[in-house]
């Protein structure tokens, strides 16, 4: 188990933990909250060994293999499925103790190498790290792509995948949705949840941790409370704490008020004294209850906009794409619809569909490639970008950027003077000094909510969000769902947080296929319908692996196959139906006799399977005999080598031959 004592720990002079106390217990799933800046960045720091308590003991078993998603950009070369595959640490000491054995010629280590192998997966690992991959949302043709050709959000999945593909026994995870779609989100949460390992996850997004978490840690004030149960149960106990803690915190200050009183009074009075002294001495005995102190709640509002055209916008056969060297890549196309006055509407889609490239075609920063939009009189577009965190500049300070818009926006009136941008920066947490602090130096989070700030000064009459709460916080997300409720225009709404779109989203577009189509239904529904579409594509990925392993098998048993006769032509009307029956009695006695060698081809294999198999597994119990000399241990492991390739080239057999029957049952 986890157990942290009387711990504290200090980043400069910053007290993250003060004699905080827990205690995790194996196999356990757990949500780590606090707001930003609270420290469980620091925390899970101190759990991997990277930072030392200052006073107290962390102890984590020194047995556990610890598994996390590394926040740095990958740069290399190598293909996907190989980059994940280093992930899994056991399989990878196991091929370096082999790579080790064979250089320095050792029979004895070589057969324990191989052994290390086969227990760590090695016939299947590839197949396992491709898998990760395809649930994250990489495609076939992507799986062997290199690292570095991949965009930075795509190279982050890869670091998901590489955590998840470490046999762990410890797994952390510091907000592993913010690169995901709702695609990948929902298969994320499938995984982790027979997960069987113990897990700390750090994550703003409450659907999330409710579906996979059955514990959760508070970080606040430099402590640690655990609550047993999910984001939604720990919000519900908190809520019955603070009311608890408020009721006594009261009832002491009226205690010690009427103590005081009766002193102030009575102290003077001789006759009085001795029970003025009593209560005196009552008070300094007391053990004073803390304040309640909660940290302060977040909210903004969305200005009213100076107009509201009816319609907003208005498409025409619009085609949505971007142009290259190579020329015009069209992702949408023949979109025509309106999008009116007060419209909340959420945008779905999967990862590579479109979904951004509409809605930066509606922002103006992408040109339409066919078709024709027709924009509202006086409309004003409010934009968050995924990107937009990266455009301000980072040597700048709030106010810098704040001045800087208005200039642009031509405008002079009050609230373009500075003392009025900084009573509105403080409105969104930028107070004091901090409007002059550089922007690179704040946290995602507070980028987040400068360009907020820029967005609600504008006063626009169409918000267009793209994943506006992958750097926010839980109160900053409650938040801009207040404000977006209260908000009198139109918004487009892009976020893998299903929270917000419950909240914010009254109707859904679904961009696939190459089209933008009204969603009829609701995020259960559409989870629904991703489900059913997983189910066919890996329907349809077994039915052409079926049809190209048969034409391989016919073209390996038939290499000078004679030319196919040309179909019959159709039956003239009235034609006798006995014929019928004879004709499809002979097409199935035909697919009999050619299906019934490969069945005796498959019943052999299987036997063989079988014995192979308990070959490989007597050897793998043999090898692991500490007695065994180092020759016959050498020899065992080239012998269990040799059982492991002839295992997968009858499972290779075996399989082409199923392909082969199905494809003639289906026939």
């Amino acid at each position: 188990m986890i157990t942290l004592r009387n711990l504290t720990l200090r980043r400069g002079v910053k007290v993250v933990l003060e004699q905080a106390n827990l205690t995790l217990n194996p196999g356990e799933k757990v949500g780590l909250v606090g707001h930003n800046g609270a420290g469980k960045s620091s925390l899970f720091a101190l759990l991997t060994g990277k930072l030392q308590p200052d006073a107290g003991d962390c102890e984590v078993p020194q047995r556990w293999r610890l598994a996390e998603v590394v926040q740095t950009m990958p740069e290399t070369s190598e293909g996907a499925t190989d980059y994940v595959l280093q992930g899994d640490t056991r399989l990878m000491q196991a091929q370096a103790m082999l790579d080790a054995a064979e250089a320095a010629d050792d029979g004895h280590a070589m057969a324990e190498a191989h052994h290390e192998l086969a227990e760590a997966g090695v016939f299947d690992s590839r197949a396992r790290a491709q898998a990760l991959l395809m649930g994250l949302g990489f495609k076939l043709e992507q799986l062997d792509a290199a690292v570095n050709s991949f965009s930075g959000g795509w190279r982050m999945r890869l670091q998901l995948a590489r955590a998840l593909m470490c046999p762990a026994d410890l797994m952390l995870l510091d907000e592993p949705t913010n690169h995901l779609d709702l695609d990948a989100l929902v298969w994320l949460e499938a995984w982790l949840q027979r997960y069987e390992g113990t897990m700390i996850v750090i994550s703003h997004d409450r659907e999330f941790l409710d579906a996979i978490t059955k514990v959760t840690v508070h970080l606040d004030e430099a402590q640690l409370t655990r609550y047993t149960g999910n984001y939604t149960a720990f919000e519900e106990m908190r809520a019955v704490r603070l009311e608890q803690a408020a009721a006594a915190y009261g009832k002491q200050q009226e205690r010690i008020a009427h103590l005081q009183k009766f002193i102030d009074r009575f102290k003077a009075k001789a006759s009085k004294a001795r029970q003025a002294q009593s209560r005196v001495k009552a008070l300094e005995r007391m053990e004073r209850l803390a304040p309640v102190l909660t940290a302060s709640d977040f909210t903004f509002e969305f200005r009213e906009p100076m107009s509201l055209p009816n319609p907003m916008l208005a498409f025409d056969e619009v085609a949505f794409g971007y142009r290259g060297e190579g020329g015009a890549t069209t992702i949408v196309r023949g979109f025509s619809r309106s999008v009116l006055a007060g419209q909340r509407i959420g945008i779905l889609g999967a990862n590579g569909q479109g979904k951004s490239t509409l809605v930066k075609t509606v922002a103006r920063v992408l040109p339409a490639l066919g078709g024709r939009i027709t924009e509202g009189k006086g409309l004003a577009i409010g934009y968050f970008a995924q990107q937009e965190l990266d455009v301000l500049r980072q040597d700048e300070g709030p106010l810098a950027h704040m001045v800087r818009l208005a200039r642009e926006a031509g405008s002079l009136g009050q609230d373009t003077r500075e003392q009025a941008l900084r009573d509105f920066l403080g409105t969104f947490r930028f107070a004091g000094d901090m409007v002059h602090q550089a922007v690179g130096s704040l946290s995602g989070g507070e980028k987040a909510r400068l360009v907020l700030a820029m967005i609600v000064w504008q006063r626009p009459n169409l918000l267009l969000l793209d994943e506006p709460t992958n750097h926010l916080d839980l109160q900053t997300r409650e938040a801009l769902s207040l404000a977006l409720n209260e908000y009198e225009g139109t918004v487009m709404l892009v976020s893998h947080d299903r929270a917000l779109l419950r909240e914010v989203c009254d109707e859904f577009w679904l961009v696939a296929g190459g089209s933008v189509k009204p969603f009829d239904g609701d995020l259960d529904d559409y989870q629904q319908w991703l489900l059913e579409q997983s189910r066919e594509a890996a329907r349809a990925a077994k039915a052409a692996r079926s049809t190209d392993a048969a034409k391989a098998g016919r073209a390996s048993n038939e290499p000078n196959p004679a030319p196919k006769a040309p179909p019959p032509s159709p039956a003239p009307p009235g034609a006798n139906q006995r014929t019928d029956r004879r004709q499809a009695a002979a097409e199935r006695q035909k697919r009999s006799d050619e299906a019934r060698p490969l069945k005796a081809e498959l019943a052999r294999l299987e036997q063989r399977m079988a014995e192979t198999t308990a070959l490989r597994d007597r050897l793998m119990a043999s090898i692991a005999r500490p007695d065994m000399p180092p020759a016959e241990r050498a020899e065992q492991g080239r012998r269990l080598k040799q059982a492991g390739e002839e295992l997968e080239a009858i499972e290779s057999r075996w399989l082409e031959l199923g392909a082969r029957l199905e494809a003639l049952a289906g026939e």
